[in-house]
């Protein structure tokens, strides 16, 4: 471990989101096609100490598809379960939550953070926050409808020139939402460019409930350096964990004793590599499961060396078992390179 001579910065005590106390203030950003049940239960394991659903949608018709079912679907997951729902109605967004809450959501998270072209089209997402009587509407339909905590996750404004996130906030909070996560860009941003955090400080300084700063935490300095400018309570990892949810624990650890982990064993990563795509294809089934599993691989292998050749070849195969052994083929490989993982190393491409 790499001592730092900076004071590590301790998570609140006892931080927690309504009555469900957070083993810590590290946490796993809803991302749609990404944060399913298995890999949350993962990044769980690992470390997170909270995981959102993919977002939902608030259309009863699509509440019984194979898409919707799979996505609220939390059998055995660690607590607390949270679902995050999207739509621009009201009532079809508190019917949303009741719905959820009866198929056993125990936090209720509401998307007004969405910048997705299609979503802000349908007037979800961040598109909302052009309309702040809407944006009331919505949370206090919200949280009369269930008897949960109901969170918002949101961004600073709907472009650089219209930020109205302190004032969001404060709707919010009014509202009676028990925690906010916002992310440090604009809807017009998207995910491009650097996230700002002076906003998610401003928050924070007028804010009476938990706030959770989200963009760009890559690191377990990032993720000190992000807390000690907000102030915020906790950070949320999105991109950051694809591929990596070990990152969970070693953000947990660094913000508690200023000390990096060492890099994860290569046998560590392989064991869970083949939980994970195991719970995987059992969670979608074969067909759907090989080839949603694609992208998984890609992201755990793509900075390791020989993984962009590996990526290509991996994509032609339509068999699980025939995934699960290519995975197995390429981190033998890995583990003739080194005990544990090399990321970026200088080393010979993976034979074909």
């Amino acid at each position: 471990m790499t001592l730092l001579h900076q004071t590590p910065h301790l998570p609140p005590a006892g931080m927690r989101i309504g009555p469900h106390v957070l083993r810590n203030n590290v946490f796993v950003a809803p991302m749609a096609g990404v944060t399913d049940r298995p890999f949350r239960q993962l990044c769980k394991q690992l470390g997170a100490g909270y995981a959102v659903s993919e977002m939902a949608a608030s259309n009863p018709r699509l509440w019984a598809t194979e898409k919707s079912t799979r996505r609220t679907n939390h059998d055995g997951e660690m607590e607390p379960k949270a679902v995050q729902i999207a739509g621009a109605d009201p009532q079809m967004l508190a019917d949303c939550a009741r719905f959820n809450v009866d198929h056993g959501a125990q936090i209720i998270d509401i998307n007004m953070g969405c910048p997705v072209k299609k979503v802000c089209n349908a007037w979800c997402g961040s598109a909302l926050l052009q309309d702040e009587a809407l944006v009331a509407r919505i949370l206090e339909a919200v949280v009369a409808a269930v008897d949960v905590p109901v969170t918002l996750k949101f961004r600073t404004g709907w472009d650089r020139s219209h930020k109205n996130a302190t004032r969001i906030a404060a709707i919010a909070e009014a509202s009676g939402i028990a925690m906010l996560t916002l992310h440090g860009r604009t809807r017009a941003d998207g995910y491009r460019g650097e996230a700002e955090y002076e906003t998610i400080a401003a928050v924070k300084a007028q804010a009476g409930i938990p706030v959770v700063a989200n963009g760009d935490i890559t690191s377990p300095e990032k993720a000190r350096m992000v807390l000690a400018v907000t102030g915020a309570d906790a950070v949320m990892i999105g991109r950051a964990a694809q591929g990596r949810p070990w990152i969970c624990r070693e953000i947990d650890h660094f913000l508690r004793t200023g000390t990096h982990l060492a890099a994860p064993r290569v046998a560590e990563v392989r064991a869970l590599m083949d939980e994970h795509l195991q719970a995987h294809y059992a969670f979608y089934g074969e067909f759907l499961g090989v080839r949603t599993a694609r992208k998984h691989i890609g992201w755990y292998v793509r900075d390791l060396a020989g993984g962009e050749a590996f990526r290509q070849r991996m994509n032609l195969l339509e068999d699980c078992g025939q995934q699960l052994a290519a995975v197995a083929d390429f981190f033998d490989f890995q583990h003739s390179l080194g005990e544990r993982l090399q990321y970026h190393p200088v080393a010979p491409s993976l034979a074909a």
